[in-house]
Order: C-alpha cells, then structure tokens, then sequence
C-alpha cells in the first residue's frame, strides 16, 4: 500500500483502543472542504510511506499498541488493502476503517473474512445530492449498498457527516438520518475552514453554530435516530 501519513499514536480515533493511524494516498471523491487534499493523488510524490513501513513501526511498538486506523485518502482504492490487513491482524491488532463507502465488494471482503473491526463511514450528503457534494458521479448507488451492508453487519460501526453550510441544509441532514435509521451511531461534525481542497470554499460556505448542530441532533434523536455531535463545545 502506499501512504502519505503516518502516526504513531492516538488515543481518539479508535474507540476503546491505544492505535496507529495511517493514511493511505488517493480518492475518487472531490469534496470541497477536503481537509487532507495532499492525499487525493494516486501515489508517487505523496507516498511517503509504504506498507513495509507501517508494519515496521507497529512492530517496534509491540505491546505498545492494540489497534490501527485506515485512514485516507480512500483505502479501498487501493488493491493490496485486503492482503495488508490479513498482515496486521496476523500482529493480533485490531483494525478500524475510515472509508468514503465507494466500494462495497472491497468493505464486504473485508467483513467476511473479519478483517475489520470497527468501520467509520463518511457520508456526504443525501443519495440523490452525491454528484454534486462529494465531486463524484454515479457513486451513490455504491454508497447505498456500504450502508446496508455495516446495517446488517455485527461489526461496531459509525456513519458521519461533516455538516457545511450551504452545501448541506438541515433538511439534508435529516433526510441522512433517516437513511441510516437503525443505526447505533450518526456522529454529525463542524466544517472547520482552516485547509480546503477548494481555497476559495471559506468565503462561500460556514459552519453550522452550536445552536443549530444541537438543534440537528435533537430533531434526529426526536425521530428515533442515534445521533450525537462531535468536536462542538457543549455537545455530545
């Protein structure tokens, strides 16, 4: 695999697990507010990393560690990621995915053999808003079939939303919800402006307040959907 970050230690990204974080290079989504756009390419000058590399430093931290984390870019891009975790969890780690849900034979693959123990999903915007949001065509249908498969899978799961105004309305959000109703966890998150893969993206488009991401959360919590709200002060 090919990885244009590496972090040795986090104590937040893996729920209930000490981890590593590695971030695997490319992505077939363009979402504007992309706050890793050093990662969109194929490989080359952004591969810093191989995976030689990361399974090298999970062995020196042996003992150190129970878990890493996936991340991107879009790992299920990337056709060594079944063979790479297979390696991983033969170092008896647990392993938790953060995937854009673009390739559901890839995540089915990976559930099936229990590659995974904890997927984390983005998702963007409602179904029908894909094209236009995340910068990518024709992928909803995909995206659909990742929800239904962590729906009816037992493996721990959360879907997420990085709410941005005004690509995304309240009624959006809702309409989310909705799709992922059953789910244990929809984590909505702040559009923070500080690096974008459109420059320009500050000047047109906010953050939702506290006030109103807090609103979001109750009016999904008031419809029977698991919702909290994280990195907002005040909010959970």
């Amino acid at each position: 695999m090919r990885f244009g970050g590496l972090q040795r230690l986090t104590l937040s990204d893996f729920p209930g697990r000490v981890a590593a974080m590695a971030f695997a290079t490319g992505c077939n989504f363009r979402c504007a507010y992309c706050h890793n756009p050093s990662l969109l390419g194929s490989g080359g000058e952004e591969s810093l990393y191989t995976a030689r590399d990361v399974l090298n430093l999970l062995d020196r931290r042996r003992g150190k560690l129970n878990g890493l984390v996936i991340s991107g870019g879009e790992p299920t891009l990337q056709r060594t990621l079944i063979p790479f975790s297979r390696q991983v969890k033969a170092r008896g780690l647990a392993i938790k995915l953060d995937t854009n849900g673009s390739r559901p034979e890839v995540l089915r693959r990976l559930l099936d053999e229990e590659l995974v123990d904890y997927v984390a999903m983005d998702i963007k915007a409602p179904l029908e808003r894909y094209d236009s949001v995340a910068g990518a065509r024709e992928v909803a249908r995909a995206v659909g079939q990742s929800i239904e498969l962590l729906l009816c899978s037992a493996v721990d799961h959360e879907f997420r939303t990085t709410v941005v105004k005004p690509l995304l309305a309240e009624d959006d959000v809702v309409s989310i919800g909705c799709m992922l109703y059953g789910s244990a966890r929809y984590v909505l998150q702040p559009f923070v402006p500080d690096q974008t893969l459109d420059p320009t993206l500050g000047q047109r488009a906010s953050a939702f307040t506290a006030e109103e991401m807090g609103a979001m959360r109750d009016r999904l919590l008031g419809m029977g959907i698991a919702c909290s709200v994280r990195g907002v002060p005040g909010l959970a």
